[in-house]
């Protein structure tokens, strides 16, 4: 077994991606041979659900893009669910501390490493149990990157940078611009010192710094800082900002202002 996204990330290879949240398995496939390195499918903020997520998995399968699924809270139940229907990688979100990163990797692990139950005949990843030795093969090959979004969370950087199992910490701007006070406003001054501070510490500790930035001049930044796992867009984005463009193109009204934040 292997796990290409976590590879790349060892080896300090930077991987570019692309957000989905339309939860819909032909967007993601369409999506799929785009040419990102990777596509998070978002569990937290998008109308998914295990089922919803399994077709995606199974749609961008065949193509080079690699999965990251994000569940919607620190959940092993969740967790457990989400890697039995494939995903490999997953995207915690909201964690604050060493303990609750703990936790997290903990979820990903089968006995006696972690928690994770044991159902592999009735689990995709382990092609109902027709991958030779999958109990023994599979804590190998679990990501586990997990999200810092708060004053509390940046805090505590070092200690949760400390904890084994941890491939990689992103950052999430949207919620930590407005933990600090700046909703709406990731790209207040403040915000970003915060921001490029933790990408070199994670960095340094040798781990992967990720983050999300639509703003393209800021995420060449942030790669030149060293984030290995850049998300540069989010489909529903793309789609809503480019039809009211051509829409707008051939005279239409423009009835929609967009957010100045990250997406």
């Amino acid at each position: 077994m292997k796990n290409a996204f976590k590879d790349a990330l060892k080896a300090g290879r930077p991987q570019i991606g692309l957000w989905l949240g339309l939860a819909n398995s032909y967007s993601a496939e369409l999506l799929a041979g785009a040419g990102f390195d990777w596509l998070l499918i978002d569990g937290e903020h998008a109308p998914n659900n295990v089922q919803t997520v399994l077709t995606q998995l199974q749609a961008i399968a065949p193509y080079p893009s690699q999965p990251v699924v994000r569940p919607s809270w620190n959940d092993p139940v969740q967790i457990k669910q989400l890697l039995d229907v494939g995903a490999q990688t997953l995207l915690v979100p909201m964690v604050q501390n060493a303990d609750e990163a703990r936790n997290a990797v903990a979820a990903t692990r089968y006995p006696p490493a972690g928690i994770r139950g044991v159902g592999s005949a009735l689990a995709r990843a382990s092609r109902w149990n027709r991958i030779p030795d999958y109990l023994h093969k599979a804590n190998d090959a679990m990501c586990v990157l997990v999200q810092i979004e708060t004053r509390e969370a940046m805090s505590n950087l070092a200690s949760i940078l400390d904890v084994d199992g941890i491939d990689g910490v992103f950052i999430g701007p949207a919620d930590l611009s407005a933990d600090m006070g700046f909703a709406g406003n990731p790209q207040h001054p403040e915000v970003q010192a915060a921001i490029e501070n933790a990408i070199v510490q994670i960095r340094a500790a040798g781990k992967a710094p990720g983050i999300l930035m639509a703003n393209e001049p800021l995420a060449k930044r942030y790669l030149e800082l060293g984030a290995l796992f850049v998300a540069v867009g989010v489909d529903t984005t793309l789609l809503a900002r480019g039809a009211q463009a051509l829409a707008a193109r051939f005279g239409a009204e423009k009835n929609m202002s967009g957010s100045s934040g990250v997406y």
